[in-house]
C-alpha cells in the first residue's frame, strides 16, 4: 500500500469492527472445537488400532455361538481370531468380487455347518478370475469335519455404485443375510470368518487356491495432522485479530 493510500485510510466504523469481531470469534471457536474433536478422535483411533492388533495376533478362541450372536458388533468382536469346527456345505458356494494384492478375482465363501446345526459363512480366500473352480473343476474345501481358524468379520452392506444382484448370482460385498437367503441357509451367524492362510503350494510353486490370510487390517490415522491444521488456522485467526486491533489503533492515533 502506497503512503498516499495509507494516509487516506480512515478507521473502520463500529458496525464493521463488530462484524469483524463476530466473524473472528466464530472462526476461532470453530477451529478450536474441530481441533479438540480431533484430539479425542486421535486417542480413539490409537486405542482401536491397539485393540485390533491384539485381537489379530492372539491365539484363536471359539467363535461366538448362537447365544452370543446378539452381542456381536465392531466394538466387541470384529477381527477376533476365532476357531470353528464343522463341515463345509460345498454345494452352497458364493463367489464375491475382490481386488487384492494378488490381483482381481473372487472371494470364495462357503457355509460351515457346526455340530449344533448353526452355520457360519467362511471366506476360504482369494481365487483369480481364471481359476478352474469357476467351472466347478476344482475343489474349494476339504470333505468331512474340519477345524477352521480365521478373523471374525462383520457382514458387509451393499456398496453405493455396485449393488449385489442375487438373481444373477453377482456379488460385490459379503452381505451375510442376503447370501444366506439366496442359498437357502437357516440359523446363520450374523458374521463371517476370513480363514487364515493355509501352508503349502500347488505344482510349480503356484499359490494354493483359494488363498487365505489376505485380510487387510489397516486403519488410516490422519487425526494428528488434522488437529494441527485446525489449531494452526485458529492461531491465524487470532493473528489476524491482533493485526486489525493494532491497525485500528495506529489509524486512530494518526487522526
Amino acid at each position: 500500500m502506497s503512503s498516499t493510500e495509507e494516509s487516506g485510510r480512515q478507521p473502520r466504523g463500529a458496525l464493521a469492527l463488530s462484524l469483524l469481531a463476530l466473524l473472528g470469534v466464530v472462526l476461532f471457536a470453530g477451529f478450536i472445537a474441530l481441533g479438540t474433536w480431533q484430539v479425542y478422535r486421535l486417542a480413539w483411533k490409537r486405542d482401536l488400532i491397539a485393540r485390533v492388533d491384539a485381537r489379530v495376533h492372539a491365539p484363536p478362541t471359539d467363535a461366538p455361538g448362537p447365544a452370543q450372536w446378539a452381542g456381536v458388533n465392531a466394538q466387541t468382536a470384529e477381527y477376533l481370531h476365532v476357531r470353528l469346527q464343522g463341515h463345509f456345505l460345498s454345494d452352497r458356494r458364493t463367489l464375491v468380487w475382490a481386488a487384492t494384492e494378488l490381483g482381481s478375482g473372487y472371494w470364495v465363501l462357503l457355509p460351515l455347518q457346526q455340530a449344533d446345526g448353526s452355520i457360519v459363512l467362511v471366506n476360504r480366500g482369494f481365487v483369480p478370475t481364471d481359476w478352474c473352480g469357476l467351472k466347478n473343476a476344482c475343489a474349494t474345501a476339504p470333505v468331512g469335519d474340519v477345524t477352521v481358524t480365521g478373523l471374525l468379520r462383520l457382514s458387509e452392506p451393499a456398496v453405493t455404485f455396485r449393488h449385489n444382484d442375487p438373481a444373477r448370482d453377482s456379488w460385490y460385498t459379503r452381505d451375510v443375510a442376503a447370501i444366506a437367503q439366496t442359498r437357502g441357509l437357516q440359523h446363520v451367524a450374523p458374521y463371517f470368518v476370513d480363514e487364515d492362510a493355509a501352508p503349502g503350494t500347488l505344482d510349480a510353486g503356484k499359490p494354493a487356491w483359494p488363498q487365505g490370510g489376505l485380510t487387510v487390517v489397516n486403519f488410516p490415522n490422519n487425526h494428528l495432522s488434522y488437529l494441527i491444521t485446525w489449531y494452526v488456522l485458529a492461531l491465524m485467526v487470532l493473528g489476524a485479530g491482533v493485526y486489525v486491533v493494532r491497525d485500528e489503533r495506529r489509524l486512530r492515533a494518526r487522526r
